[in-house]
């Protein structure tokens, strides 16, 4: 089992970049997928990045394609998301999760272990 604890949420001007920490704790790190999903108010958890375990192989969604850097440092058992260009809509809570299967997936009910979130909000 693995517990995750997001952090780096906060409130940036559109055009401003935040970087996100999620944070494991509990065995083997290293054997989880990881991924980053977001929900803004009223709108379902929707798939933002995913890595694999050696950071070899990464998947973003259409909208932050360029903007958004997932990575991994499998040492510190930490997975980062660095937002660039900001924009107001992608304001949400921002959670990561572990998955501890065998291909790489950008489906949410795949994911075993959910971190509690952190809040981005980006003002125009």
């Amino acid at each position: 089992q693995v517990q995750l604890v997001e952090s780096g949420g906060g409130l940036v001007q559109a055009g401003g970049s935040l970087r996100l920490s999620c944070t494991a704790s509990g065995r083997m790190f290293s054997n989880y997928r990881m991924g980053w999903f977001r929900q803004a108010p009223g709108k379902e958890r929707e798939f933002v990045a995913a890595i694999s375990r050696s950071g070899g192989r990464i998947s973003y969604a259409d909208s932050v394609e360029g903007r958004f850097t997932i990575s991994r440092d499998n040492a510190k058992n930490t997975v980062y998301l660095q937002m660039n260009s900001l924009k107001p809509e992608d304001t949400a809570v921002y959670y990561c999760a572990a998955d501890s299967g065998v291909v790489l997936t950008t489906t949410l009910t795949k994911y075993d272990y959910w971190g509690p979130g952190t809040q981005v909000t980006v003002s125009s």
